[in-house]
């Protein structure tokens, strides 16, 4: 895709209520939020140079686990999950210290930078998927719920812990989770056209891009 080829897309508003359709429908549009601020923008910086931006989304009836998604899952079945409504605890506040040494740009100050600390307190319908080794809090993510999608938000875990591959085991416990609810879609949210740290959202299978006017179209997803 060339820069030409754009319109620059460069919006957001602020919002304190949207339905669980109207979520819907943003997230069709290639919207985020964090809190009660909304945005989205086609065009980012990455790597000292400008890179499209692309939305991505998973059809959830076409979609399977590949071989490493299954490895993933089965390695971390002594860890148990907890799903609930999003309640920031003291513990995940430590996490979330832990978690952000791994940046070295973009280092995020605070976790409420992605929601705030109560659920109650969301524009939308706000989760959090909590893992557990023992009693420990390992890792935690947090996304929402649509009335006919998933998207998520945000994920953290134990630099620790880092080889059992918890960023990607909540992605797909919250993909497990979406099947089960009889969801349609799940929004992986941004990544870059360009190789970037966030080509892990690549690697789903039935995944879909957004060209930023009105069609989501199907990706070939790099899956092993």
């Amino acid at each position: 895709m060339f820069f030409n080829d754009l319109e620059l897309i460069n919006e957001q508003f602020n919002c304190d209520f949207a339905r669980p359709d109207q979520m819907d429908a943003l997230w069709e549009q290639g919207w985020r939020h964090f809190g009660n601020h909304f945005f989205r923008y086609n065009l980012g910086f990455h790597n000292d140079e400008i890179q499209c931006v692309l939305p991505l989304r998973i059809r959830l009836a076409h979609f399977t686990f590949s071989k490493s998604q299954r490895r993933n899952l089965r390695r971390n079945t002594s860890l148990r999950t907890k799903i609930g409504p999003l309640n920031l605890t003291p513990e995940a506040e430590r996490l979330f210290v832990r978690h952000k040494i791994r940046f070295r740009e973009g280092v995020p100050e605070s976790l409420s930078n992605f929601v705030p600390r109560r659920a109650a307190d969301s524009p939308a319908d706000t989760m959090q998927l909590s893992v557990f080794d023992g009693e420990r809090l390992v890792a935690e993510s947090y996304f929402d719920a649509g009335a006919t999608a998933l998207s998520g938000i945000y994920a953290m875990f134990d630099p620790e812990m880092a080889k059992y591959g918890l960023g990607v085991f909540t992605l797909l416990k919250e993909i497990e989770f979406a099947i089960d609810a009889k969801k349609e879609l799940y929004y992986l949210g941004y990544a870059y056209e360009g190789a970037s740290f966030y080509d892990y959202k690549k690697r789903f299978r039935a995944t879909e891009a957004f060209d930023w006017a009105d069609t989501w179209y199907p990706v070939a997803a790099n899956t092993a």
